[in-house]
């Protein structure tokens, strides 16, 4: 029997004897150590007796073990010979136990792809069964954060984007397991937005957690949601603090926005935008009235209230002659000859160069709304007046259960709003039986 104290250059310069098979070098340090050399291949072995029977375990390949980790190992074999077990057996457990864990882990990934519901299945059965609750606004939110993406842009591109759209920003989460939207999965893909869509991420983590919300009270999807991924806390911590925007024009800045939006070389847009800030509407409510809306005879105009549905509003002197010069295309009063619905659907990029030429500061659409409500108060209009016009909701009991203004009296405050606006632009307010197609209306 070869025996010395291993070394790993002894190791190395090991070679297997002519004409034999194997051969055996012995460790002086850990006795029951020894190296194994075969045709193209050393590893550790170890070799003892159990019960007066040769025990032989191979540790493994010199290049994968150190001789110092080898001893240990043999030195642990020797300690369960010791006892009375078998090394040999113990490695099949183990080897055993290592195939059916893997074995298990398959088993439950079959299992789980099997029933898991992929959640963007889960999400249009949500749709389905809240969309007679939802406005249409709300609804095509819901619609547009899983958009599939990939669809050819038409209008909108700024410099160095793509000319295919993006997928909706919650697509990829929900084209995940339901089970497998948790609060770590959240919280990475609100960090990642939040980063160059704050407030978008924010509606988004919202209508996300609401979705959750609706899965945990369903019984086929109960076992499925985690009930923590959109805890409160999350939003507090990854989005940045909300501020409320103060955009407004002010009384001496009118002149030169409505000498800027008159410019605008499509008359569609420039009307546009002066109805939405002579009516306070919001500018999906604004882009979505149809000439059926619109009655010139009575001076009234219906809109799509984001809230209640609808509202019917006064059509004051200037806001009808803007809207009866436009031309009749199809059913939109703002329509669009190359929109695929018809009706105007991005007026912002105008109205932002209309607004950097005027020399005014950054002035957003909702803005517009945002001055109306205040410009108002320079009349001293009733603050529920103009809350009814705009569609807010009332703040006070007096103005939820006993103020009930009719179309005339809104008539006569709206009209007066208008034409202390148009005055400090320097327009002129066209009179109701000035224009064909109005009915003038004698309140006496």
């Amino acid at each position: 029997m070869n025996r010395e104290r291993l070394t790993p250059d002894r190791i190395r310069r090991l070679t297997l004897p002519e004409g034999a098979g194997q051969s055996f070098t012995w460790d002086t340090d850990a006795p029951r150590l020894a190296v194994r050399v075969t045709a193209g291949a050393k590893s550790f072995i170890f070799e003892s007796k159990l019960n007066r029977q040769t025990v032989r375990v191979t540790i493994g390949d010199v290049r994968a073990w150190t001789l110092a980790a080898a001893r240990d190992e043999a030195r642990r074999l020797q300690t369960m010979i010791d006892q009375g077990m078998d090394p040999r057996q113990e490695k099949r457990d183990r080897i055993a136990a290592a195939a059916a864990k893997i074995a298990e882990e398959e088993a439950k990934k079959v299992e789980l792809e099997r029933i898991a519901t992929p959640a963007m299945e889960a999400w249009q059965k949500y749709i389905e069964a809240r969309r007679a609750n939802w406005s249409a606004r709300h609804l095509l939110e819901h619609e547009t954060v899983v958009k599939e993406g990939g669809e050819l842009r038409t209008q909108g591109r700024r410099p160095g984007e793509s000319d295919k759209t993006l997928p909706g920003i919650l697509r990829p989460l929900l084209a995940l397991p339901l089970e497998q939207i948790d609060a770590d999965c959240v919280r990475a893909w609100l960090k990642d937005e939040a980063t160059h869509r704050p407030t978008y991420a924010r509606l988004s983590f919202a209508l996300l957690r609401a979705f959750l919300n609706w899965c945990s009270d369903r019984p086929e999807y109960r076992d499925q949601v985690r009930a923590d991924a959109c805890i409160t806390r999350m939003a507090k911590d990854e989005l940045p603090k909300k501020i409320a925007k103060d955009d407004c024009l002010q009384r001496e800045q009118l002149p030169a926005w409505f000498a800027a939006v008159g410019r605008i070389g499509n008359p569609v847009i420039a009307a546009y935008l002066q109805t939405a800030l002579l009516t306070g509407a919001r500018r999906e409510e604004v882009a979505g009235i149809r000439w059926e809306d619109v009655d010139f005879q009575w001076r009234s105009m219906t809109i799509k209230d984001k809230v209640d549905g609808e509202r019917t509003i006064p059509l004051t002197p200037y806001v009808a002659s803007l809207l009866a010069a436009l031309p009749r295309r199809n059913e939109w009063v703002f329509s669009s000859v190359t929109a695929a619905s018809g009706r105007l659907q991005e007026p912002r990029i105008q109205h932002n160069k209309a607004v950097t030429t005027a020399g005014l500061p950054a002035l957003s659409i909702h803005g517009l709304r945002r001055s109306f409500g205040t410009l108002a108060e320079w009349v001293e209009c009733p603050a529920g007046v103009s809350a009814q016009i705009m569609g807010h909701k009332p703040s006070a009991t007096a103005e939820k259960h006993y103020r009930v203004r009719p179309l005339d009296l809104l008539r006569m405050w709206h009209t007066k709003i208008e034409g202390w606006i148009l005055e400090q632009a320097g327009i002129g307010q066209p009179t109701d039986d000035a224009r064909p197609g109005f009915r003038v209306i004698n309140a006496a």
